[in-house]
């Protein structure tokens, strides 16, 4: 079982987020902006991030950044969680430190692909 950290601003998209996490055998904690999931990623030190894109004070893009930057949370996977679903969005985010891409409206058996390539045998 992992501690997955959910940043989204949407309630009804992180409640569906939490749901599937959840539903997979894994913890969650959210966020529901850039700012305070980075701020959450420091304090709690998940095993892995699901990061919106279009959020408030900090987008996804530079909520990623930030923690693919810093030494303290640099390890932690982030998968970015998006309605953009332009290959420029898709690029842009794997060079700020996104390891997968997942488009919205989330398929539950690609989120879990996903997640499982991240995770292993966590």
């Amino acid at each position: 079982m992992a501690r997955i950290l959910i940043v989204d601003d949407s309630p009804s998209q992180l409640e569906g987020l939490k749901r599937m996490v959840e539903k997979l055998g894994h913890q969650t904690i959210t966020a529901t902006d850039g700012a305070a999931g980075v701020e959450a990623t420091k304090r709690d030190q998940p095993d892995l991030v699901l990061m919106d894109i279009v959020m408030p004070n900090l987008n996804g893009f530079q909520a990623t950044r930030a923690i693919a930057k810093n030494p303290e949370t640099a390890h932690i996977p982030v998968i970015l969680v998006t309605t953009k679903d332009q290959e420029t969005d898709k690029v842009w985010g794997m060079r700020q430190g996104a390891k997968a891409y997942v488009t919205k409206p989330v398929n539950e058996a690609e989120l879990t692909k996903a997640l499982g390539g991240l995770l292993g045998a966590k």
